[in-house]
């Protein structure tokens, strides 16, 4: 199944961050990455004040249950030591499902596709570069879509896997 992930960083060393994670998916059972967008910085998303983002949006070919994908997500956060204290706050790593296959998923443990994923810029830009014909739940391609917040591309070696 072909499911794409949207990971930020911006704690730390923000690089590293999106790199190991990476790494950490592309070493897991079940999970082969696929494509692997450019480095984006992007404004926060949510209100509250914090450092600026990196961000990349990865495809991966699972043979994982969509919840499964989800708990190995949550274990390499919390591996990487992300800490769960302000909604929308500061964080080491959030890797985010943004859709798997054509499933839809409305549960009080996930939801996909992601119910945010068509209003993110930072989600948009980087989904955009590698799959520009992919169709959004809203039935428009992701290359003729246009979301909020300030997104910048920016030019470092991709992420080699």
């Amino acid at each position: 199944m072909i499911a794409y992930l949207s990971l930020g960083s911006n704690q730390g060393d923000k690089r590293y961050n999106l790199e190991s994670a990476t790494r950490m998916l592309a070493q897991s059972r079940g999970i082969k990455v696929v494509n692997i967008s450019s480095f984006y910085e992007t404004e926060p998303w949510g209100g509250v004040d914090q450092d600026s983002f990196l961000n990349i949006v990865i495809e991966i070919d699972t043979t994982l249950e969509p919840i499964e994908l989800l708990h190995r997500c949550l274990e390499i956060e919390q591996l990487l030591g992300r800490k769960r204290e302000i909604h929308w706050g500061p964080r080491v790593i959030d890797i985010d499902i943004l859709t798997y296959q054509n499933l839809q998923i409305d549960s009080e443990e996930l939801t996909i596709p992601h119910p945010y994923m068509q209003q993110r810029e930072f989600v948009l830009a980087p989904l955009r570069e590698i799959a520009p014909e992919f169709i959004l739940p809203s039935g428009q391609k992701v290359k003729d879509a246009k979301g909020e917040g300030k997104v910048q591309k920016i030019l470092l070696n991709r992420i080699d896997i």
